[in-house]
């Protein structure tokens, strides 16, 4: 029995790896190794102290660091660290699905969008975005010179983490 648990194991911590690509997992191994101040291979409320002071927030109470560390099944190590943004980005939809949604704003299938025509629908349909939101978002996604929004590239950063272009 001692053999299938091993695998069982190694398969469980192998998903985890399958999930991002390794240019992400690299990127989480920076963060982890950023916030893992004293360098023990765990990040705990110590660590999370220092790193929110690194950020410039000094008064974090110990409740809410304790609320934080009780996300965590357990001791969170690397592995640990990338299965919780793995259950965090889970809820995300997959890039076709993103895809479709945008290519009723887009029947020719061009893959941009006319920036002033998807600020009016995302500010009067559904969970209508606020002008500030809109604008965020043209802020970390800018429109084009000709005032298009590459819908595309933004459906890949949002299911990816990073610029399509970049890479």
């Amino acid at each position: 029995m001692a053999p299938k648990k091993a695998k069982k194991k190694e398969g469980a911590s192998s998903n985890v790896f399958s999930m991002f690509e390794q240019s992400q997992i690299q990127e989480f191994k920076e963060a982890f190794t950023i916030m893992d101040q004293n360098r023990d291979g765990f990040i705990d409320k110590n660590d999370l102290r220092d790193t929110f002071a690194a950020l410039g927030r000094l008064n974090v109470g110990n409740d809410e660091l304790d609320e934080m560390l009780k996300e965590a099944p357990g001791p969170i190590n690397f592995t640990v660290f990338l299965t919780m943004f793995g259950e965090k980005l889970k809820g995300t939809d997959p890039e076709e699905t993103i895809l479709n949604a945008f290519k009723i704003f887009d029947p020719e299938g061009k893959g941009i969008l006319r920036g002033d025509e998807i600020k009016y629908h995302l500010m009067s349909q559904a969970d209508k975005f606020s002008e500030a939101e809109v604008n965020q978002m043209f802020t970390n996604f800018p429109l084009d010179v000709a005032g298009n929004l590459d819908y595309k590239n933004l459906c890949y950063v949002i299911t990816h983490g990073e610029d399509k272009e970049q890479e």
